[in-house]
Parts: structure tokens; sequence; C-alpha cells
């Protein structure tokens, strides 16, 4: 177990180092804005006619939110956190707000992918009609991407099928990577605390 830890260049100590703690929080900070920017083009564009139709929030439209605002926000604090950890080494109160801020982030990030990916399947499965719920027009078809012959659904149900998987297949691509990220940056924080096997060939290798 020494041997995979040890070594300048491989094994999790490596993930100590400043320079790479410092482009992990980075690259957290670019994936929490990207995923802020995709939730808000989802619920302007397709979510928010959805939702408004009928009063009602469905499954989807509350995943995305979760993933905007909360996997999005608490991904660029993990990043900011990470990256003072790597200018302040010694801060053990970072040490800890970095662990603590990595693994809930970790956890959030890892249910929002798996939760877009179910909202995805359910939405496949059934062709849309889970988008449109709202629309209380009886010449609803059967797929959500065939057009309807009258004017009584208050939003445009050709699009909404086609533009939320569009958008969504990136949110979960960037849910998961945040939740690697996070985990990164948490297994980094535990060698810092001196906490886990890694801890001891990391603190050899500083001496």
């Amino acid at each position: 177990m020494a041997g995979g830890c040890g070594g300048p260049r491989r094994g999790l100590g490596t993930l100590a180092e400043p320079r790479r703690l410092m482009r992990a929080g980075l690259g957290l900070i670019v994936l929490g804005h990207a995923s802020l920017v995709l939730g808000a083009i989802v619920h302007g564009s397709v979510l928010r006619h959805v939702a408004g139709a009928s009063r009602a929030v469905t499954p989807e439209y509350a995943v995305a939110n979760v993933v905007s605002v909360g996997s999005g926000l608490l991904s660029i604090t993990v990043g900011i956190v990470a990256i003072l950890v790597s200018h302040n080494l010694s801060r053990a109160a970072l040490h800890w707000t970095l662990l603590s801020v990595s693994l809930l982030n970790c956890l959030l990030s890892t249910a929002c992918s798996v939760g877009l990916a179910l909202a995805i399947a359910l939405t496949i499965h059934s062709r849309g009609m889970h988008l449109v719920m709202g629309c209380n027009s009886s010449a609803l078809p059967a797929d959500a991407r065939a057009a309807i012959a009258t004017n009584d659904c208050p939003f445009n149900t050709t699009r909404i099928y086609d533009t939320a998987l569009a958008l969504w297949f990136p949110s979960m691509l960037l849910a998961a990577a945040e939740a690697v990220l996070s985990g990164r940056c948490c297994l980094v924080a535990l060698i810092f605390r001196g906490i886990g096997p890694c801890a001891h060939s990391y603190g050899k290798e500083q001496v």
C-alpha cells in the first residue's frame, strides 16, 4: 500500500501539490459557472413555461434547480477555498473548510448527476409528456415533439422536448465532473490533516 501513495509523480499524495490543487480549484470555478449558465438557460427557455402553465413544479424542473443553484454555487465555493488552501498550506481552518465543503459538494453533484440521468430517461420514455403536463389542451398528441392543432396550450410543445434534452446532457456531464474534482479536493484536505494512508507518504516527501 505504501507504494501506491509514495513517489513524486504517482499516487494520491501528488494531489496535494499546490499547483494541482489550484488547477482543481480553477476547474471547479469554471464548471460551477457553466452549470449556472446552463441552468439559467433551461429555466428561461423551457422549464419556466412548463411550471408556469399549471403552477406545478415537475420533477425535472426541481432537478434542474438543484443543479443550477446548489451544485453550481457550491462548486464555485469549493474552487475558491481550494485556491486559498493552495496558497496557505499551513492553515488548519482552511483544511477543515475545504474538507467539509468539498465532501458536501461531491455528494450533491453526484446526486444531481444521477437525478438528471433519471430525468432524461423518464423524459425519453414518456416521449416528453412529463414536460408538457401543464398543457390542458385536449388536442395534445402522444409525442411532445409533434405539433398540436390548437393554440390552447400556453407554450410551444414542439421545442420543449429537444431543447430540454440538449441542455440536460451537458448539465449532467458538468455535475459529474464537479463531483470528481470535489472528491479530489476532499482527498487533499484529508492528506493535509494527516488522515489516511497517503498522508504519511506526503509528509515524508515534504520533509
